[in-house]
């Protein structure tokens, strides 16, 4: 059974930092790209960062760019995500997402609020 487990969310206050995980299981971690992707209160969802297999490559959205960091580890079959500088723009349920040649998954979500 695939699963896409995401941990980390919570409330912060603005300029604060959180660090979302997500841990796989159930497929090859390792031959597919891991994405952020979230979802703030009203709104379709919205794209954050890609880290593919090898590492090396990592995308972000330009609202986070220089501000999050995505990572993996590979061994540990898991993805973070470094949020730092947080907005109240940022609040949202932040999904984990893998995808490889057709193939999706999706995680059930962590909510983050920003808020002073």
């Amino acid at each position: 059974e695939v699963q896409l487990v995401e941990s980390g969310g919570g409330l912060v206050q603005p300029g604060g930092s959180l660090r979302l995980s997500c841990a796989a299981s159930g497929f090859t971690f390792d031959d597919y790209a891991m994405s952020w992707v979230r979802q703030a209160p009203g709104k379709g969802l919205e794209w954050v960062s890609t880290i593919y297999s090898d590492i090396r490559n990592t995308y972000y959205a330009d609202s986070v760019k220089g501000r999050f960091t995505i990572s993996r580890d590979n061994a540990k079959n898991t993805v973070y995500l470094q949020m730092n500088s947080l907005k109240p723009e940022d609040t949202a349920v932040y999904y984990c997402n893998a995808y490889r040649a057709g193939l999706d998954y999706w995680g059930q979500g962590t909510q983050v609020i920003v808020s002073s």
